[in-house]
C-alpha cells in the first residue's frame, strides 16, 4: 500500500496536463469502449479543475461513469438534474441514474434487488426532466407515439409507402419501424378475429 502511495504521489509530481481535445477524444473512446477502470485511472490522476467546470458530453459522461464506479451517488444526481444534455445521450444518462439507484439501495440492504424491486425503484425516482421527456417507453415507442399510430390505424390500415413516410414524420419513428408495427398490428387483430370464430362464446 504505501508503495502503491508513493507511485502516486511521483505521479502527481510529473503530472502532465491533457489539451480539451485530447481529454475530449480520451473520455470518447473510454466512453464507447466501456472501460471502466480506465476511466476511473483516469479521473484519480487528473486535477478538479481540469474537468469540473467542462461541459462537453463526452467528458461529463465518462465523468459520471466514474463517480458511479466511486458510488458517489449524490454527485450522480446532482450533475445529471443540474446540467443540459443533449437528447442522443438521454437513455445512456438514464442507465446511469437507474444504476445509481439500484446500487444505492444494494449498498445499504446488503444484498442484490430483484427485477420488481428494481421496477418499484424506477418508478419512484424517475429521471431528472434534463435526461428524460416523462414518456414512458412501452414496447420501445413512446406513449405519444404509438396513440399516433393507434389514431392513423382507425382511419386506415393498410398505408402507402408515402402515407407511412408522413407518419413516420409525424410520430417521431423511422419508416421501418411504422411499416412493422402497422404489420404486426393487422396480424394480432387477425389472429383474435380467427380465435373468436374457433372459440365462440356460449348463449
Amino acid at each position: 500500500m504505501a508503495r502503491e502511495q508513493q507511485q502516486h504521489v511521483m505521479i502527481r509530481q510529473n503530472h502532465l496536463a491533457y489539451t480539451d481535445e485530447q481529454l475530449m477524444c480520451i473520455c470518447e473512446t473510454l466512453c464507447q469502449a466501456k472501460d471502466y477502470p480506465s476511466i476511473c485511472r483516469l479521473f484519480d490522476y487528473l486535477y478538479p479543475n481540469e474537468y469540473l467546470h467542462s461541459t462537453h458530453p463526452s467528458l461529463m459522461r465518462a465523468r459520471l461513469l466514474y463517480l458511479l464506479m466511486k458510488c458517489r451517488f449524490k454527485e450522480i444526481y446532482d450533475l445529471l438534474s443540474s446540467s443540459v444534455f443533449d437528447s442522443r445521450y438521454h437513455e445512456e444518462l438514464q442507465e446511469i441514474w437507474w444504476q445509481a439507484h439500484y446500487a444505492e439501495l444494494e449498498q445499504a440492504r446488503c444484498k442484490p434487488l430483484g427485477a420488481v424491486e428494481k421496477y418499484r425503484l424506477r418508478k419512484k425516482h424517475p429521471p431528472p426532466s434534463t435526461i428524460w421527456d416523462g414518456q414512458e417507453t412501452v414496447y420501445s415507442f413512446k406513449e405519444n407515439s404509438r396513440k399516433q399510430l393507434k389514431e392513423f390505424y382507425k382511419e386506415n390500415k393498410y398505408p402507402s409507402a408515402e402515407e407511412k413516410r408522413v407518419i413516420a414524420e409525424k410520430s417521431g419513428l423511422n419508416f421501418l419501424q411504422v411499416s412493422n408495427w402497422f404489420k404486426n398490428r393487422r396480424q394480432r387483430e387477425k389472429f383474435s378475429h380467427m380465435s373468436d370464430i374457433s372459440h365462440p362464446s356460449g348463449r
